[in-house]
């Protein structure tokens, strides 16, 4: 893991990784500090040069120190430049498609207004985040939709980082589970 992405997660609060598949008995065991880790074994790109997973960002376009934090969020995530896309949420959203075939999807919407926007759901961001909702195409296929705060929120706020990652985890293992 680079120390870009080791001092990105040390900022939002996060120092190691625990395995949460251990039986707890042997959960110390398995912890180890994040400097140390590798980089995530399960690539996103098969060996078909395809990607195996699409990750689609709803929200105002970020600037300034936003943007930075975006461009963190991809590298920690270890997406690459075909594998993630940005929409604003005002876009017609009928005509989103997988980009290349039948990949699996997830959407995650930065800040209440763009959630709202891409679900029909009416709850404010509180109610809204650590829940898989559906993105509101209007077609058969059903997209997941992971919300979490705005990202010139989380530069105000940088305790909120912490939960920002919360639901970067939620939404891979969305993608996992697809």
């Amino acid at each position: 893991m680079s120390n870009l992405t080791s001092s990105f997660l040390k900022e939002m609060g996060i120092t190691e990784w625990t395995s949460r598949e251990a039986p707890p008995a042997t959960q110390a065991a398995v912890t180890t500090p994040i400097a140390e880790q590798e980089r995530v074994q399960d690539s996103s790109v098969g060996r078909d040069g395809l990607p195996r997973a699409h990750w689609m960002f709803f929200g105002e376009n970020p600037s300034g120190e936003a943007q930075v934090l975006f461009q963190n969020v991809l590298k920690v995530l270890g997406l690459a430049r075909n594998e993630w896309s940005w929409k604003n949420p005002n876009d017609n959203l009928s005509q989103i498609k997988a980009p290349e075939g039948s990949v699996p999807m997830v959407a995650f919407a930065f800040g209440g207004p763009a959630a709202q926007k891409i679900t029909g759901e009416r709850d404010p961001l509180p109610q809204l985040r650590e829940t898989i909702l559906a993105l509101n195409t209007g077609a058969d296929d059903e997209i997941p939709v992971v919300a979490s705060f705005d990202l010139s929120q989380l530069v105000a706020k940088s305790k909120d980082k912490a939960l920002l990652w919360q639901d970067l985890l939620l939404a891979k293992s969305v993608l996992q589970s697809s």
